[in-house]
């Protein structure tokens, strides 16, 4: 007895089917998964902001009083998040890459309040060397949490560079390109709040 043999537009229709139930599948998996996503990492952003802006100093929530400022030469804009009391701007928050890491690129987060004090700067990724590099996250050490309080002008501009280089910073026994390039990247912060301030003040 022999096999009975379907036409192709029965496989096609077969397999059309089966297509066309799983793009359904996804597309339902996607709507039910988008949402806790979205809230997760919002959840994610506003505890890092808290670590470098202090909750005692706003009454907003600075992710939706975010503005976006465009970076000259084609660089990746940059998001502000602005902290406010009363409606008055009181401190901001952006990502800041430090470049020169010995594993790479550094991301940090910097808080600086209105006068262009830090208010606090954490790493929020990085590559570094476990038990060397590594130091520079807050939950190794407190040495990144050193720097809240300090400004352009204190210390001295020429005075942001580790101690092997003639500045104020220690750098860690053994490595000392990471803490380098975290105080050269958080001086270069600080300059682009300096060069940025006015507009980080406008409403938008």
């Amino acid at each position: 007895m022999s096999a009975t043999i379907r036409p192709t537009w029965v496989h096609a229709t077969i397999l059309g089917t089966f297509c066309a139930g799983f793009g359904v599948l996804l597309a339902a998996t996607d709507i039910v998964t988008k949402e806790p996503i979205q809230d997760r990492a919002l959840e994610d952003k506003m505890a890092s902001l808290a670590l470098v802006i202090p909750k005692s100093i706003h009454d907003n929530n600075p992710v939706t009083d975010a503005i976006t400022l465009p970076n000259p030469g084609g660089h990746e804009a940059t998001t502000v998040y602005r902290a406010m009391m009363g409606g008055k701007p009181t401190g901001y928050a952006y990502e800041y890459t430090a470049n020169g890491g010995y594993g790479g690129p550094i991301k940090l987060m910097l808080g600086i309040d209105a006068t262009g004090k830090l208010l606090g700067v954490r790493v929020i990724s990085h590559k570094e060397t476990p038990g060397l590099g590594d130091k520079i996250d807050a939950a190794k050490t407190d040495w990144i949490t050193r720097f809240t309080g300090l400004s352009l002008g204190n210390p001295p501009v020429e005075k942001w560079k580790v101690k092997k280089d003639g500045g104020q910073f220690d750098q860690f026994s053994g490595a000392t390109i990471t803490p380098r390039a975290v105080v050269g990247g958080i001086r270069s912060g600080l300059e682009y709040f300096t060069a940025n301030k006015s507009r980080m003040m406008e409403k938008q």
